[in-house]
């Protein structure tokens, strides 16, 4: 726990399941704990507002992959410790002498597409599960790109956003241009990427970037996290992968996926399960 991991340099995704350690702790910015099928992952760094170093984003890199590799793990829950979500990148990565941007952080982690700083927002969009991003306080710049790569964001009423790159001199590179692209329009994305204004909740809702507003939007997205993953997990993953891949694809080719996912989930046993539990009046028990 802690440690940095060789799997950055070769660019490849090696980590352990997580069924038997639930409640860690990943290079002391992260944390991951368990609610029944549910991972709670915590930005852990509350002091510097949540802040993005080198370390933070290794660490969402681990913690993502970590959970690809549990399938007990049925939906994950995403927020911040103390009193914001992410302030977006630490300041202190600019002044950074020894930083290297060379091809072991911007080089694709395979098998994602993604490189170091992408996997912090597209890793979430990777995952097969639900995953619903709590947010409150400042999400600022790169913290709002982490929320984007969310299925659901909820807000906090008093949640502040911005797409603050500009503010740097830099571009959203988080994997934006693939995590927004369906929900805000292109000349709203431009605009407040351009100005790097601080906009709030309401319009955060207006515009498609928050899902829904909540006065508690851990406690909100917790319970949703549970009741999906309480549903079967094939239909579950299956909902996921079709809208993520298929909105993408020409209508043809969206009908075919659509029709080979259902006939992959139809007459498996989690879907015999779902019947069964319907027709007899009880609590379904799924197999992962």
């Amino acid at each position: 726990q802690g440690a940095r991991y060789d799997c950055i340099a070769q660019r490849q995704v090696h980590a352990p399941r997580l069924a038997d350690s639930w409640g860690i702790t990943v290079e002391d910015r992260l944390t991951i704990e368990r609610d029944g099928h549910v991972a709670l992952v915590m930005l852990d760094r509350a002091d510097k507002y949540n802040a993005l170093d080198i370390r933070m984003f290794e660490a969402l890199h681990e913690a993502a992959a970590r959970l690809q590799n549990d399938k007990s793990v049925r939906a994950v829950v995403l927020h911040g410790a103390g009193d914001n979500f992410c302030a977006g990148i630490d300041t202190g990565v600019f002044a950074d002498g020894d930083l290297d941007l060379g091809e072991s952080l911007m080089a694709p982690l395979e098998p994602s597409a993604a490189n170091l700083f992408q996997r912090a927002g597209y890793a979430w969009r990777e995952l097969p599960v639900p995953v619903i991003c709590a947010v409150h306080g400042v999400t600022y710049g790169g913290g709002l790109q982490i929320a984007a790569g969310a299925d659901l964001r909820y807000a906090a009423p008093d949640s502040r956003f911005s797409i603050m790159e500009t503010k740097w001199g830099l571009i959203p590179d988080m994997a934006l241009s693939t995590t927004l692209r369906h929900l805000v329009a292109p000349d709203r994305i431009k605009e407040l990427a351009w100005s790097a204004r601080v906009f709030g909740a309401d319009e955060a809702l207006d515009y498609g970037i928050v899902t829904a507003i909540h006065e508690d939007p851990l406690a909100a997205a917790q319970a949703a996290a549970a009741e999906y993953a309480a549903k079967s997990p094939d239909a579950i993953r299956g909902i996921k992968r079709l809208i993520n891949a298929a909105w993408e694809l020409p209508e043809a080719e969206s009908l075919a996926m659509e029709a080979a996912i259902q006939l992959g989930v139809m007459g498996a046993p989690n879907q015999m399960e779902a019947v069964a539990a319907n027709v007899q009046k009880r609590p379904p028990k799924f197999s992962d």
